[in-house]
Order: structure tokens, then C-alpha cells, then sequence
């Protein structure tokens, strides 16, 4: 962080926790969400609310982007990174039909790591001790998470299996979309890249998707479909703010902590709304796990001050 940015210790740990907050219990909104929409249409109206947020803050500031302007590398690096975000948000969803909210939100805590290996092989970043170690650390930390379900992910092709599968390759499409994003940043600045990836986006969702269903939807689901807008608003806005009133890695270490929300959060979901979530019967050793994962991309973060 340069130094010319004020420290503000207090305001970035806040904002850091509420986007950690946000992002802990978005799954378990999403998932009640998926019993009346699919997975296309909710990433459809999350883009079109999210992109026509952007749109206003980049009209009052001038700065639209002129995509006529850019070269054909950039508007082909462009379209790649929006079908790798539009991919990884479908996926996830796709994977979280099949999953309870905390494995999706272990799983996907892939996705730093599987950046900071992509920097180093296509940017030729370096990897710190505690890069390697927070990787190995995060690895242990998964074996014990899935520690009485390895059976079933390695020796049949289940429901379980496939939603793991598919939480991995969406892991696998937000690291597509990181690592493009790093080369789109040196010609344009991260909210005009943010409109073109939902702008586009959505136009190529609206082929798949069925917005008529959402004039279907009942009161407590809209107002979870309009949780899952806000969150993406509120939720990328407050880290977006953090990262420059803060150190990066502090915010990254505590925005770790969405997965311990999340497993905080499902007890008192399954207790309040026992006819629509069910408990997900984690033992010990998978509490353990999900502690080291944690633990593991906290102390990778904290690890990229030395980088």
C-alpha cells in the first residue's frame, strides 16, 4: 500500500469484517434463494443490479469506458475474464445446490491460492515461506474437512462428489478471471473493468435466463434476491474501500473469516428454519479442518506483506 494512502486501523478492520459478514452468509441465502430460481436467472438479476450501480457512478465521474478505444487483445482478454466471472458465479451456485454452505465455503477458499500460484507461473511473482506454508497448512486443513466423506468422493460418483467437483472448477473460474484481471487493470481501472464484466455478463445470461420468474417470486424470496444484489454492491464496495484505507494482507487475513461465518451462522439457521436447512452433521475433525483452511489463507495473506 502506498504510503501517501492514510492508515485508518479501525475503519479498514471494520469494513473488512463486514465484507466478510456479507460474503459468510451469503451462501445460506443463496441456497434457500435456489428452491424458486435457478442458478442463471440469480446471476442474471445479481449482474443487471450490480452493472447498472457501476454504470451510475461511472456516468456522475465521466469515466465510461470507451471499449472502441481498446485493442483487440484487451477486448479478447475482456470477454474471456467475463464468461471466467460469469462462470464462476453459475458454478457456484450449481455447487451450492448440491452442497451445504459451509463445504462451498471451504472449497472455494481455493481460489487465493490457486491466484497465487497462477501469478507465479504466469507473472513470475515469488512465493514466500509462509505462502507455502499457508498452502500446506490450507491442504491439511481440507483432508480433515472431508475427513468421514473421502470415501464417498473418491470411490463413486455421487451428488456429494459432483457438487465438489463443481466448487473446484469454480474456483479454477474466478482464478481465470484474477489472473486477466491483473493484465485488463493496466488499461483501465477496476470499476470500469467491474461494468464490463457484469455488463457482459448479463446480455449473455439474458440468452439462458428466465426473468419472467422473477414476478413469481414471494416476499421472503425477493427479499433474498435482493440481499444477493445488495451483496455484491455492499459487500465488494466495502473490501474495495478497506484495500485502500488498510494493509492488503490484514484485509485479505480477515476477510478469511467468511467461512467461519458461515459455519457459525448454520446452526441458527437450521434452528430457526428447520423446514428448509438441515444440519450438516460435521464432526470434530471437520471443524478442525475448516480451522486450519482458515488459518491457512490467513497466514498466506499476512505472508504477501513480505512478497
Amino acid at each position: 500500500m502506498s504510503t501517501a494512502k492514510p492508515i485508518r486501523h479501525w475503519y479498514g478492520f471494520f469494513l473488512s469484517l463486514l465484507t466478510a459478514f456479507m460474503w459468510g452468509i451469503l451462501p445460506i441465502a443463496l441456497q434457500l434463494l435456489l428452491s424458486e430460481l435457478d442458478a442463471v436467472t440469480i446471476t442474471w438479476a445479481r449482474f443487471v443490479f450490480s452493472a447498472a450501480f457501476v454504470w451510475f457512478l461511472l456516468y456522475r465521474q465521466g469515466k465510461l469506458p470507451s471499449v472502441a478505444a481498446f485493442t483487440n487483445r484487451t477486448r479478447a482478454l475482456t470477454g474471456v475474464a467475463i464468461v471466467a466471472l460469469m462462470g464462476n458465479f453459475v458454478l457456484y451456485l450449481y455447487g451450492l445446490k448440491l452442497l451445504n454452505p459451509e463445504t462451498t465455503g471451504i472449497i472455494i477458499q481455493l481460489a487465493p491460492f490457486l491466484l497465487m500460484a497462477g501469478s507465479v507461473l504466469f507473472y513470475g511473482e515469488r512465493m514466500t515461506r509462509l505462502d507455502v506454508g499457508g498452502a500446506l497448512v490450507l491442504l491439511a486443513g481440507l483432508l480433515l474437512f472431508f475427513n468421514d466423506r473421502l470415501g464417498t468422493l473418491f470411490q463413486s460418483v455421487s451428488a456429494y462428489t459432483l457438487g465438489v467437483i463443481i466448487m473446484v472448477l469454480a474456483a479454477v473460474s474466478w482464478t481465470i478471471y484474477g489472473l486477466l484481471q491483473k493484465t485488463l487493470l493496466r488499461t483501465m481501472n477496476s470499476m470500469q473493468l467491474t461494468f464490463l464484466i457484469y455488463s457482459g455478463g448479463a446480455l449473455l445470461l439474458l440468452l439462458f435466463s428466465a426473468p419472467a420468474a422473477l414476478l413469481e417470486l414471494d416476499g421472503l424470496h425477493a427479499l433474498l434476491l435482493l440481499f444477493g444484489c445488495l451483496n455484491m454492491v455492499v459487500g465488494y464496495g466495502a473490501f474495495t474501500e478497506a484495500m485502500h484505507v488498510w494493509h492488503a494482507a490484514k484485509v485479505s487475513a480477515v476477510i478469511a473469516l467468511a467461512p467461519v461465518i458461515t459455519i457459525i451462522c448454520m446452526p441458527l439457521v437450521v434452528w430457526w428454519w428447520p423446514s428448509h436447512f438441515t444440519s450438516s452433521g460435521l464432526n470434530f475433525l471437520s471443524y478442525a479442518g475448516a480451522a486450519l483452511v482458515v488459518a491457512g489463507s490467513m497466514v498466506s495473506s499476512l505472508g504477501k506483506r513480505q512478497g
